[in-house]
């Protein structure tokens, strides 16, 4: 960790407060999604609401994403039923508490559930506009306007056998991936329309307490000079995760280093280091996303992954970042993909994530020998997945019926999926401890009186990588941001 990245974790009681230089009711330390949405339902209550960013504009990592947002329920969204399907409220809440994994805040998991179908209701309030279409192949995110895709896992087992499945990746009606951006100019847009003091080159470099330890202010760096700021109702903490912060990866999820491809842009963990000097816990720390963009076509989910022994590790039909997390869990770097002439095709995203052609042979000993693996490694692998799969199961992984397909047409291939060569982005979904009101929590899981944290600064939703899916972690800040700004806004 760095000296100015230390300085962070400091906390200032006000006895060393020389001045206050901005009164307000509200601080928010982050202009993401989750300080945006935050924003909106603070200075829609009529709060007083100055929101601090880092950088030169707002977006943060929210911008940087494709946009799409996690959303069903309550029979389903528009959008979901002109497609054919009813999603209900039990299927949503048992799905995503499996995706939040062993840890999963089951609290968390049925407000949203919950109330999924009218925060799309906000979204659209807020001026975000869907378009009624829905993509039925397994995509990566969409490169047209279209909006409803299967963005995660829910088709896969084990997920499918406890919940029914049900499309739920909402993307925004903008033309071409990236549809972060736009749904950050529509959240900014609301921002700017409800008067929000927005002050950006703004750090938040420590908190400040009171007597009873209370939270109340913060100092912010702009300019190498420090201001003073005094918050009546509390502090937000919306300053993202720490995935660009390497040494505190390295101390807290070290298996992430494995990928040189941190997704984030201030994201230094700055805002949880802030909220533990004055105790709040941090959970979940070792846990974090990890993908690679190996589909579409959609036809090579009909292949199968193996490692550097030859043998099978996961179902491959289900989400990529599974797929991705699971490879990142075989202590080599060294993962393929093995395709058939019917269900080979070049990978979309093969050329920006890297992905080529390893070895091919008209036998599969051929392949195996190309790729220097152990002898009868692969092809023991691939007899046993043929065989099964020409009776349309599959034992050791549970593939669904629809993916299975024996792989006996050469000539034959072997995809290069190499950790230390391709694309494996990642971020981190450690954070804060609090509760679904946006409250900071202490060891003891007692609030932190005037600290409020969310968005990748808080763990929400999204806390497990082996069951993460698209649109979790927006669907996350800006509805649990919606909640830590209605929740301030009340205390007395």
């Amino acid at each position: 960790m760095t000296n100015e990245t230390a300085e962070y974790s400091l906390s200032r009681p006000c006895r060393k407060v020389p001045q206050w230089d901005i009164e307000t009711d509200i601080a928010i330390i982050g202009f993401g999604a989750s300080g945006a949405s935050a924003a909106i339902e603070a200075a829609s209550a009529g709060a007083k609401v100055t929101l601090f960013e880092a950088t030169s504009g707002n977006g943060g990592t929210s911008a940087l994403s494709g946009g799409e947002i996690y959303l069903g329920g309550n029979g389903g969204t528009p959008i979901q039923n002109a497609a054919g399907f009813s999603d209900d409220t039990e299927a949503l809440y048992q799905y995503l508490l499996m995706a939040g994994g062993p840890n999963a805040d089951a609290a968390k998991v049925r407000l949203y559930a919950d109330n999924s179908l009218k925060h799309y209701e906000w979204l659209l309030a807020q001026g975000v506009e869907y378009k009624n279409s829905f993509i039925p192949q397994r995509i990566v995110e969409p490169d047209t306007d279209d909006c409803l895709i299967w963005s995660g896992s829910e088709e896969a087992w084990p997920f499918s056998e406890q919940a029914k499945p049900c499309p739920r990746g909402h993307t925004p009606k903008f033309m071409g991936m990236g549809a972060g951006r736009y749904l950050m100019d529509k959240l900014a847009a609301r921002v700017t329309a409800l008067g929000v003091d927005v002050r950006y080159d703004s750090r938040a470099v420590a908190l400040i307490t009171d007597e009873s330890s209370r939270v109340i202010g913060i100092v912010i760096r702009n300019a190498g000079k420090d201001s003073y700021v005094r918050a009546r109702k509390g502090v937000a903490l919306c300053a993202g995760g720490f995935v660009m912060n390497r040494e505190m990866v390295k101390k807290n999820a070290p298996w992430m280093l494995q990928s040189n491809h941190p997704i984030g842009t201030v994201d230094d963990g700055s805002g949880i280091t802030m909220g533990q000097s004055v105790g709040g816990a941090a959970i979940n720390m070792s846990e974090g996303f990890v993908t690679l963009p190996w589909y579409p076509p959609e036809s090579l989910i009909k292949g199968i992954f193996i490692n550097e022994r030859g043998q099978r590790y996961i179902n491959e039909d289900c989400y990529h970042g599974r797929t991705a997390h699971h490879g990142m869990q075989q202590r080599s770097t060294r993962l393929f993909s093995l395709q058939d002439s019917e269900t080979y095709g070049e990978p979309l995203f093969g050329q920006f994530a890297k992905i080529g052609i390893a070895g091919t042979g008209d036998t599969w000993e051929e392949v195996e020998k190309e790729l220097e693996l152990p002898a009868g490694s692969l092809t023991t692998t691939v007899e046993l997945y043929n065989r099964f799969a020409a009776e349309g199961s599959d034992l050791l992984f549970h593939k669904a019926k629809k993916w299975l397909k024996p792989l006996n047409k050469p000539p034959f291939v072997a995809l290069d999926c190499r950790i230390d060569v391709c694309f494996y982005p990642t971020f981190t979904l450690g954070g804060l401890d609090t509760l679904p009101t946006g409250e900071v929590l202490n060891a003891d899981r007692k609030p932190i009186a005037g600290l409020y944290a969310a968005g990748r600064t808080a763990c929400g939703l999204p806390r497990w990588g082996e069951g993460y899916s698209s649109g979790m972690s927006l669907a996350d800040a800006t509805f649990f941001g919606r909640q830590l700004g209605s929740r301030v806004v009340s205390v007395a």
